[in-house]
């Protein structure tokens, strides 16, 4: 079989969302003669990766019975009018050549009756694309439509794209002819899901093959993620991706496409160069319909999107998507998995950072943001940065609030940077993403790199990564969110919000005016930390973990004392033992007696620092962040001694020397045994 409908059929009977929503496009007209010149200048032949990699679509066609659903699918694959067809048709796959995109169907017959409702159901909930049929000869049919067949769907919860089809065209009454748009546009506008309608005859083969292209488009090559319906207008997530391909193109960077830009776009997208000649045309028909699209280098911004505004709005959906998987993203209009090598961790206690040229290319791009070089960057400025991106990353949790920023919202380099360090510590994968969203333009496999282990780490009494993850625990009121608001220098508040989330905090600290780490603090809260430690490698990606209590109050210290034996003794258990820190908050309160004898106690007991004492509401840190980073930087010291751990180390110890001597006592044996057989060689060699 082989059914050629051609890059994108205009149908004469069918009814899509774009026309729907854009009034201008009439189906039933010739194209215009500038848009047609368009098309055969950018929509070349498209090649199979324009479909987004799918292997398979999968089409459950479903309606009344009677509806000639069944008849439909049966003359898609005989290319013949079937003269009887059974109740319920098998699974039917079409061969993958069938459409320009050379991605195979797989039709699923449905029952209608309600014995095996179930089994439709089921059929639905996995189907990539609907096709609901109905009886062009019967009204009754098509009132089923909306009044069962669409509501059922809604219930279901089915997110699959419908193509509303009219069977048995050749059977209406010509006295009753009634214009496909003025039957079904209420219901395409009450029922969004709808993709097309469109009217077919099995009997006549009219239409036929167009019903599953339009079908297999509805999925390949999606409308939604295009065109806001509301706005009649391109979506904002798709004006960003065409933003960036803009960018990548204009090599000079000089707000334009110039003739040799535009023609390497060509050929990236669609395989076929322009002649000079075709371009002056396309430039002249932009200019034409929005002046500014044009200027004296070549098609600005505002021309680029009228061009691709234009495919959209003839119905050209796979010309745009052609365009937009080109540069990598897919259908969620994000880039594609295969473009960000992220790289993997082989355990739990890795880490994943940005590189020195990662780090250097943000620099650069801070400075360049920078237009009054005040040594910050504006919110405005912020969002102009992530104009190419699908949206800011920072406008969320836990990123929003999470670095230093002036009263007026103004961002430092150091608050840019920890900004990007927090983001890929956390979403390694979105850090890669934006980075290259951004601009970044070299190997993208180069722009993280996975730590060593911390493990490792502790036995070699050295961290060597440039990132480092404090938890901060602690009960209600003990000072913890004081902590972190500290570390991004914000001013002390006497009000009070209980921490009901994990909240970050993360800013670049200098240790002896020369090495610059960057400390990230995360606060649990008191109320989740069961649900915390029940996850087996919660201390896993934890390089150090401070417990904070309000020196004053005698319930605050005990419960940090608490938390303190929680972790370590879920530390001994899962072998993530980490570096733990006192820390006395509310140093400016009169301290509880008790707590401070206590906690000079348990430091000792388990061999780890003395407490320090801080007091943030009169801007004494006690140099807390730089001692946090040192344990960090060597581990060793601060690893919590218990009497289990060092019964651990000792029979460790007990064993090593106990081989050790093992060994020796061998090697001595081996070597008298040796003598011996020498000196008895030697002696019935005299003898003899």
């Amino acid at each position: 079989m082989s059914v050629c409908v051609g890059a994108s059929p205009i149908c004469p009977k069918a009814h899509s969302r774009a026309a729907l929503h854009c009034p201008a496009v009439a189906y039933e007209k010739p194209l215009s003669f500038l848009f047609c010149l368009l098309i055969s200048f950018f929509a070349a032949m498209l090649s199979p990766s324009s479909a987004g990699g799918r292997r398979e679509v999968r089409i459950a066609v479903v309606g009344d019975g009677g509806s000639g659903k069944t008849t439909l699918i049966a003359a898609m694959v005989s290319e013949s009018f079937p003269m009887s067809v059974p109740p319920v048709l098998p699974p039917t796959r079409l061969p993958h050549n069938l459409f320009p995109d050379s991605v195979p169907l797989t039709l699923i017959d449905t029952p209608s009756s309600l014995a095996k409702q179930g089994t439709r159901n089921e059929e639905l909930k996995r189907a990539d694309a609907v096709v609901l049929s109905y009886a062009c000869n019967e009204p009754v049919s098509f009132e089923r439509v909306s009044t069962y067949w669409l509501p059922e769907l809604q219930k279901l919860e089915v997110k699959a794209p419908v193509i509303v089809v009219g069977c048995k065209l050749d059977l209406r009454d010509e006295n009753q002819l009634v214009s496909l748009e003025s039957l079904t546009t209420h219901i395409m506008q009450q029922f969004t899901e709808i993709v097309t309608c469109i009217e077919c005859s099995a009997a006549t083969l009219y239409q036929v093959p167009q019903v599953f292209y339009f079908a297999q488009k509805a999925v390949l090559h999606p409308v939604d993620p295009l065109f806001d319906y509301k706005r009649h207008a391109l979506t904002d997530r798709c004006l960003r991706a065409l933003r960036r391909i803009f960018v990548l193109c204009d090599h000079d960077m000089d707000g334009a496409l110039n003739d040799e830009e535009l023609n390497e776009f060509q050929v990236r997208c669609f395989n076929a160069p322009l002649q000079p000649s075709e371009i002056a045309k396309v430039k002249t028909i932009v200019e034409q319909k929005v002046p500014e699209g044009v200027n004296s280098v070549g098609l600005t911004f505002p021309g680029f999107i009228y061009v691709h505004n234009m495919f959209l709005k003839k119905g050209q959906t796979e010309t745009l998507w052609a365009v937009l998987r080109k540069f990598g993203y897919d259908n969620h209009l994000k880039l594609q998995d295969d473009f960000l090598p992220v790289p993997s961790k082989q355990a739990s206690d890795q880490s994943v950072e940005l590189t020195d040229e990662a780090v250097e290319f943000l620099k650069s791009t801070f400075q360049l943001l920078d237009t009054d070089k005040d040594q910050y960057l504006r919110p405005d400025e912020v969002d102009k940065l992530f104009d190419t991106a699908p949206e800011s990353p920072w406008n969320d949790t836990p990123y929003k609030d999470a670095v230093e920023k002036t009263d007026m919202g103004y961002t430092s380099l150091n608050g840019f940077l920890s900004q990007w360090a927090l983001m890929t510590l956390l979403d390694p994968q979105r850090s890669l993403a934006n980075l290259i969203y951004i601009g970044y333009n070299g190997n993208p496999a180069a722009a993280l790199r996975v730590t060593r282990r911390r493990s490792v780490d502790r036995k070699k009494q050295t961290a060597e990564r440039n990132v480092f993850q404090c938890y901060v625990f602690g009960c209600k009121h003990a000072g913890k969110s004081a902590l972190l608001y500290s570390l991004l220098g914000r001013p002390f508040s006497n009000n009070y919000t209980p921490t009901t989330v994990e909240k970050y905090a993360a800013n670049v600290i200098e240790l002896k005016g020369v090495t610059r780490k960057t400390l990230i603090l995360r606060e649990i809260p008191e109320d989740g930390l069961l649900e915390f430690l029940s996850n087996q490698d919660c201390l896993a990606a934890c390089d150090v973990a401070v417990f904070v209590y309000d020196s004053s109050n005698e319930y605050s210290w005990k419960k940090s004392r608490d938390l303190l034996e929680k972790v370590v003794r879920q530390g001994e258990l899962t072998g993530y033992r980490t570096p733990c820190l006192l820390i006395a908050a509310k140093d400016d309160l009169t301290p509880f007696p008790r707590a401070v004898l206590d906690s000079v106690k348990v430091t000792q007991e388990l061999e780890i620092k003395t407490p320090i004492h801080v007091s943030m509401k009169l801007g004494d840190s006690g140099n807390v962040y730089n001692k946090i980073i040192n344990a960090a930087v060597h581990p060793h010291l601060s690893i919590p001694e218990t009497e289990i751990a060092r019964r651990k180390k000792q029979h460790y110890q007990f064993l090593h020397h106990t081989l050790i001597f093992s060994l020796v006592g061998a090697a001595m044996a081996i070597a008298g045994f040796t003598a011996c057989r020498v000196r008895t060689v030697k002696k019935n060699t005299t003898t003899a």
